[in-house]
């Protein structure tokens, strides 16, 4: 990214940048190479394709393109949710302070700003000006967003910048909260101006989206000052309080549009099937999703290694702390439930277990890829890759996101083209009972509309708050019984979608999840008969108990990630930044 003392090199960025609507769906656009000044800011039209260049920003709506990505389904690699083949850096402290990047994205900042002090010369009704004018306020809140969630404490630069703007140039970073502050105050100037879902183009951003990334923002920060209130990443004075009211009447706003509704209950593998379609178009739940297009080259590579099932696995497995928290389908967690049935096979664990955990791993005889022209019609999962090239660290070999389809394998030349969810309205409800968890105000009704209605789509027993059993595993023992729940919840229905770290760090809870913990997987000698070239200390290493130990031969994890609470919560500034502009204070710790 450019330092702000060097930004006006970017001035005519904005013009350069515009993409044109020359492919199916707006996250796949590609920018024409002339455009001019005079030739610009005529039409509404002109808007359109300037903003269209933005919703392509991967930084903004990220494709996941890499050719052995998981798409969503790996972004939990940097949390307790899943174990890559190499252990996670920031994690395990091992991050440095760069000497460059390392900051905001001014660049696509300044492009947004550049917008908005140009679009007033497009002459057209103000209605028709409005839904470009919301978006474009929605994208600079989300690039905010994302720099505070990475850096805290901000400048905060509302137009674009020129060699001349000393003061902004030169400007200091200001709390974290003032900066949230100016967010809010865009998303609302977004919701203000953008038309209903009902109303928006296709894949256009739209105000009951913008309510709900509202939502997304208000309860990190909420729960960020609540939970940091006391370390030196906290804001001064604040408890979130503010913003987890914000969060629960945005979120609340969205559930009583009555414009959504969870996809698939009550039907089998519905949760599965939610997460392995092409087009969202037609569904409730999705609230924002990125189409993908093989004729642009633009696909996904989820089963790059996952269509032989043991003949090979993505170099990453679901780790058995998340596996662990899934309940019994009883209600009650493993810890206390007479429906468990251990965990020395996969057989074992996922019986009598919430539907979902079934849903997101591979069994024996799972499907792993069907429709294969002339030959074998279909390729079932015999045993995780435990010892391969690209192995699944854990032996709990992630099935969520799988689309069996043939046509929609990357082996199958261009790649496939599931869509790719940014936002989905199970997460607008588990925010609401959060946020009201949270402010000590969640009732059985609140939990009735939110948790209950995700449980009754796999079929699991509805959550009464004046019978929350107790778990003696509880991760948050300090916490109120319905907090642990929703926590959980919330683990369970969004696992492996991207979510995790996040609130790791806004409720400031790695000493719990995180430092000193030995990431496992599954018991291992319940594969020493099926997979014979396993030799147990060589090949595949466990614990004392016979748990697999994906990272027993790294010496940094001797004693377990050492990620530090006084430094890793934030990421570090580059020297060029702090050079800079002396102004630029580093971050905590670095």
């Amino acid at each position: 990214m450019k330092p702000i003392k060097i930004i006006y090199i970017l001035f005519a960025i904005g013009l350069l940048a515009i993409a044109s609507c020359k492919k199916d769906g707006l996250l796949n656009q590609t920018p024409p190479t002339q455009l001019t000044e005079s030739s610009y800011w005529h039409t509404t039209n002109d808007l359109q394709n300037y903003l269209n260049n933005l919703y392509g920003i991967d930084g903004i709506f990220p494709h996941y393109r890499g050719y052995s990505s998981l798409g969503i389904y790996s972004v939990d690699e940097n949390s307790d949710n899943m174990i890559p083949q190499s252990e996670d850096g920031r994690l395990n402290g091992e991050y440095t302070v760069a000497s460059n990047g390392g900051y905001a994205d001014w660049a696509s900042i300044r492009n947004v700003n550049y917008f908005l002090i140009n679009y007033q010369k497009v002459s057209a009704a103000a209605s028709d000006i409005a839904p470009y004018l919301g978006e474009a306020y929605f994208f600079r809140a989300m690039l905010y967003f994302k720099a505070v969630k990475n850096y805290g404490d901000m400048p905060w630069i509302n137009k674009p910048l020129n060699i001349d703007d000393k003061d902004l140039l030169n400007a200091p970073r200001l709390p974290r909260n003032v900066i949230i502050d100016s967010i809010m105050n865009d998303l609302n100037r977004a919701i203000t101006n953008l038309p209903t879902k009902g109303k928006a183009q296709t894949q256009r951003l739209y105000k009951e989206y913008a309510l709900g990334f509202k939502a997304r923002v208000c309860l990190f920060e909420g729960t960020w000052e609540k939970y940091h209130a006391s370390d030196v990443f906290g804001v001064s004075g604040q408890t979130g309080a503010k913003y987890l009211q914000l969060a629960a009447d945005a979120a609340n706003q969205v559930i009583t549009s009555g414009v959504f509704q969870l996809d698939n209950a009550g039907t089998p593998n519905g949760y599965f099937n939610l997460f392995n379609q092409t087009d969202y178009t037609s569904s409730k739940e999705i609230m924002f999703w990125g189409a993908y297009n093989q004729q642009a080259g633009i696909t996904t590579y989820w089963q790059n290694y996952y269509q032989f099932g043991s003949d090979g696995s993505e170099a990453t497995g679901i780790a058995k702390s998340l596996v662990d928290d899934y309940l019994c389908n009883d209600g009650k967690p493993t810890s206390i439930s007479p429906l468990y049935k251990g965990d020395d096979s996969l057989a074992h664990v996922v019986k009598n277990r919430d539907p979902r955990l079934r849903q997101s791993i591979f069994l024996y005889g799972d499907t792993v890829i069907s429709n294969v022209p002339g030959a074998t019609p279909i390729k079932l999962f015999t045993y995780p890759a435990l010892i391969a090239g690209d192995n699944c660290t854990t032996g709990f070999q992630i099935r969520k996101g799988l689309n069996t389809d043939f046509f929609q394998d990357s082996h199958n030349g261009p790649g496939g083209t599931d869509g790719v969810i940014y936002m989905r309205y199970a997460e607008i409800l588990l925010i609401y009972a959060e946020s009201r968890a949270e402010l000590g105000s969640i009732t059985q009704a609140d939990i009735d509309v939110t948790v209950n209605k995700l449980r009754d789509r796999v079929g699991m027993p509805h959550l009464t708050i004046s019978t929350i059993p107790t778990d003696p595993k509880w991760l948050f023992p300090t916490l109120s019984p319905v907090i642990n729940e929703i926590r959980r919840e919330r683990r369970v229905e969004l696992a492996c979608e991207g979510y995790r770290f996040d609130d790791i760090c806004r409720w400031a809870a790695a000493s719990v999840l995180v430092v000193h913990k030995q990431p496992l997987g599954t018991v291992a000698k319940q594969f020493l008969t099926v997979i014979p070239t396993i030799v147990i200390g060589k090949n595949l290493f466990v614990n004392t108990q016979g748990y697999i130990q994906p990272y027993a031969q790294v010496s940094s994890m001797a004693n377990g990630y050492n990620f530090n609470e006084g430094r890793d919560y934030l990421l570090p500034i580059s020297l060029q930044e702090t050079t800079v502009n002396p102004k630029i204070k580093q971050n905590p710790g670095w």
